[in-house]
């Protein structure tokens, strides 16, 4: 006891004095016994003005060039932006626009201090667990600890109030940002609704001031056009022509793309006379969806190659994006009306309307958007010339009342679908309901732009023939998938037919190919429908971006955040990583181990652990990159322990059984087993259970406890080297040494049979009416005994029958007595004696039973 007294004194001397001189040569101790952190390096102690001495560090040194140090800038500088930005958003309270952008730069201040605060976690969890390695302060009374051990504890506790200070401040700067975000949003609200409800004053003198205003405008349109027309003639010609070209080749591009991949479904083929509803589905979808895209680009590039070669002029910008815009808005209601209502093709139309009927919608919803596009426009033309408010005001005005007397006129048409089905035939009235409704529409607008609310009149009357359009064109999208994605309906589609002739895939694969082509139908129709409506209803596409962010980087769940990208980069890894380990388990079992002869029992257990080790990896690797913090999976895991307390205990015990099965291998696939009431040959080893296949082709499944938990006989555990055996017997006027000199010479000449140990005929015993003999070879292969043992008994029946060695049969002599019978005459004595004779094979393989038997009345008695 003293002796372990001395050596733990002297070893804790030692180590102060190897710390004390760690020290003195500038070299903290908590790099020493830890490394230091990335993110926020370890406080460096001023160097010891003499060897002999230890200063140490003082608890509130300033912590240069650290990361702690950029976290306090940053923050300071977070403070600063948002005290701008609050006063920025005093300043724009009557300027959606300005809203927006101020809405963009106050969530992405947000998600810097976030940032920040996360920065400063690893340190702080650091600082942590090197606390609780060194301990708590000796007690009074206790020994005194070492004086590095006090200062480094002090330095950590002084950086760690310090973290927890600039963490404090950054959750205050975020609740602010968070505040300042709500703010801006109620503030859109509020202007948003009062843009609608803004009521003006319509009277004769309003539209007499609007005329005027009207003239003005034109010729001031009229001067500024020309004059742009010329300047561009003269000195903007060449770029007019780039642009206009390079805007033609990106809309020829995606048109001909678009023709290519859904060209089957872009034109209706008259020569189909009742095409079926997945086919005019598919038509009305993709061809307003892919020809109104290929307008769209060929808008979008134009004014963006017009704009980047300096072609158009402040003044005229806006205006021709309006006109583009308005070109648009006509050709896709154009086409949503051709592909929905057929006007001149019955068979194809979606809706059960008359032909007349079917004209008279689509020429009333046309003339709805063209009074749209055309109110859209010139309010981009007043805007641009700087034309009173009274314009824009008559002008809306006007629209309203136009869409409004469309609506109504539309009530009293007669566009359903007679009752005969013919779509000549006059047609019948819209639903009483419906009709209601278009008339009160109607009437509304007229009324609610008559009595000064303008800007409602104008947000409605957009929304009917736009909103309406693209939700029922989006409508159309998702039945369209839903069809395609029907069991046994993708193959019947041209996409379907040229992929089975194509790949040469079977039904089943077509199928699963038509789901996931309606899963990626829902997706086109939904990420293209709900941002138009988001942007129709107010929302900006500054909006779009912040929503589409947040929802793929962060999807909060009370206090989870999940990131679907994360989630897609995990799903993404995780299949690379399996696909990785399938190809390396195919290449070392088709080239390593094939070209090295290993057994097929082993390779089998190499593949099988690669699989499982890979699969495992690929898996960690896929969570931790979806985001998902593996050490919140502790409470899983401690459930699961709990489950298998409860009832995984049989899983778990299969699952430890086949991983010692594949590591120990006491039999291995291709092995003849015998376990219980099973025998065959082993094909396959799982975590869970052993496939084991009889001789008569049937697959019995083992649990892996039992094969561990009991004996299993294997016949080709270290090798398929086995003994075989033939029982022979012969009668007693046999020779016995010529019976074993036949019986060798026969086995030698079989190729199958080992020369070392050499063949055995052992002579077992004298039966009761033979001689017993037994003939013992070995084989290389225990899977050729079958036909060897069949070819030997062949061999050896014909060669006693040529060598004249009879082999017996079984016999016993059994007596039949009848009960109360009367003793026979002694004349019918003879002929009351009979010889029965009863064969029936034997177990052994050939012999034949004889029972002799007497009857006194010559009948059996059992």
């Amino acid at each position: 006891m003293r002796l372990n007294h001395f050596l733990l004194r002297h070893f804790v001397l030692v180590a102060l004095t190897l710390a004390t001189l760690v020290q003195s040569v500038g070299v903290p101790l908590a790099q020493v016994t830890q490394p230091a952190a990335p993110a926020v390096s370890q406080p460096q102690p001023a160097p010891a003005p003499a060897p002999a001495a230890t200063p140490a560090p003082a608890a509130d040194a300033p912590l240069a060039n650290s990361g702690l140090d950029q976290a306090l800038k940053d923050i300071e500088a977070a403070k600063k932006k948002l005290a701008a930005y609050q006063e920025s958003a005093k300043v724009n309270s009557d300027n959606d626009d300005g809203l927006v952008t101020l809405s963009g730069q106050v969530d992405e201040l947000g998600r810097a201090v976030i940032a920040t605060s996360v920065g400063l976690r690893p340190r702080f969890d650091q600082i942590k667990n090197r606390l609780a390695e060194i301990g708590e302060p000796p007690k009074d009374g206790q020994p005194p600890e070492a004086e590095i051990v006090t200062n480094e504890r002090n330095a950590l506790t002084a950086e760690r109030s310090q973290i927890n200070a600039v963490t404090g401040d950054a959750e205050n700067l975020s609740m602010a940002v968070n505040k300042l975000i709500n703010e801006v949003a109620e503030t859109r609200r509020r202007l948003f609704a009062a843009t609608l409800l803004r009521r003006t004053d319509v009277s004769m003198s309003v539209l007499d001031d609007a005329g005027s205003a009207f003239l003005t405008e034109i010729g001031k349109f009229n001067d500024a056009m020309t004059g742009w027309m010329v300047f561009v003639w003269k000195f903007k010609r060449l770029p007019l022509f780039t642009a206009l070209l390079l805007s033609l080749a990106t809309a020829l591009i995606l048109l001909s793309g678009g023709y290519r991949i859904f060209g089957g479904y872009l034109k209706r083929d008259d020569g189909i006379e009742h095409p079926s509803y997945i086919s005019r589905l598919s038509i009305a979808f993709w061809a307003t969806v892919i020809r109104t895209s290929s307008l769209v680009a060929l808008l979008v590039t134009s004014y963006f190659f017009l704009d980047s070669f300096n072609v158009l002029r402040p003044d005229i910008a806006p205006v021709i994006a309006a006109l583009f815009g308005a070109i648009g808005l006509i050709y896709f209601v154009r086409r949503f009306t051709n592909a929905v209502f057929a006007p001149r093709e019955p068979h194809w139309r979606l809706v059960r309307l008359s032909n007349r009927g079917a004209q008279s919608i689509g020429a009333c919803l046309l003339a709805m958007a063209v009074v749209n596009a055309l109110d859209y426009l010139f309010g981009s033309v007043s805007e641009a010339m700087g034309s009173p408010l009274v314009l824009t005001v008559v002008r809306s005005l006007i629209a309203a009342m136009i869409i409004g007397l469309i609506l109504i006129a539309a009530s009293f048409g007669r566009p359903m679908l007679a009752r005969g089905g013919d779509p000549d035939a006059p047609g019948r009235h819209w639903p009483r309901g419906m009709a209601i409704i278009l008339r009160v529409l109607g009437v509304g607008l007229i009324v609610t732009a008559l009595t000064g609310y303008v800007g409602l009149a104008r947000f409605v009357a957009t929304q009917l023939i736009i909103t309406g359009a693209i939700v029922v064109t989006t409508y159309i999208g998702l039945l369209s998938g839903k069809a395609i994605s029907k069991t046994e309906t993708f193959g019947d589609t041209f996409i379907g037919r040229f992929l089975s002739q194509r790949f040469k895939l079977g039904a089943v694969a077509i199928d699963q190919a038509g789901l996931v082509a309606g899963l990626a139908i829902y997706a086109v129709a939904l990420m293209t429908g709900i941002p138009l409506v988001l942007l129709l209803w107010g929302f900006h596409i500054q909006d779009l971006q912040q929503i589409a962010y947040r929802l793929f980087t962060e999807v909060r769940l009370g206090g989870i955040s999940i990131s679907l990208v994360g989630i897609f980069t995990g799903i993404l890894l995780f299949a690379g990583g399996y696909l990785v380990t399938r190809w390396v388990q195919r290449w070392l079992d088709g080239n390593v181990m094939a070209r090295s002869h290993v057994d097929i029992g082993v390779r089998n257990s190499v593949k099988t652990g690669i699989g499982y080790l890979g699969v495992g990896v690929a898996a960690i690797v896929g969570v931790s990159a979806a985001g998902i913090d593996l050490s919140s999976l502790a409470l899983v895991a401690s459930a699961l322990s709990v489950g298998i307390g409860f009832g995984l205990q049989n899983i778990v015990s299969n699952f430890v059984s086949g991983l010692i099965l594949l590591v120990e291998r006491p039999f291995k696939v291709g092995d003849h087993v015998v376990s219980g009431t099973a025998e065959g040959i082993v094909t396959r080893i799982s975590v869970r259970a052993t496939e084991i296949e009889t001789f008569r082709k049937q697959s019995i499944i083992v649990p892996n406890s039992e094969l561990i938990n009991a004996a299993v006989g294997n016949w080709t555990h270290r090798n398929k080297v086995g003994r075989s055996e033939i029982p022979v017997s012969v009668s007693y006027e046999a020779d016995p040494q010529k019976v074993m000199d036949i019986l060798l010479e026969l086995v030698n000449a079989v190729p199958q049979v080992l020369r070392n140990p050499e063949p055995h005929v052992e002579f077992l015993r004298f039966g009761t009416y033979s001689l017993d003999f037994e003939l013992r070879f070995m084989l290389a292969d225990m899977g050729d005994g079958l036909k060897v043992r069949n070819g030997l008994r062949i061999a050896i029946l014909k060669r006693f029958r040529e060598e004249g060695i009879e082999i017996p049969l079984p016999q016993s002599d059994i007596t039949y007595h009848r009960e109360n019978a009367l003793p026979p005459a002694p004349a019918a004595k003879p002929s009351m004696e009979e010889n029965l004779q009863d064969k029936t094979p034997k177990d052994d393989g050939g012999s034949v039973r004889q029972l002799r038997g007497k009857a006194a009345d010559g009948s059996l008695k059992g």
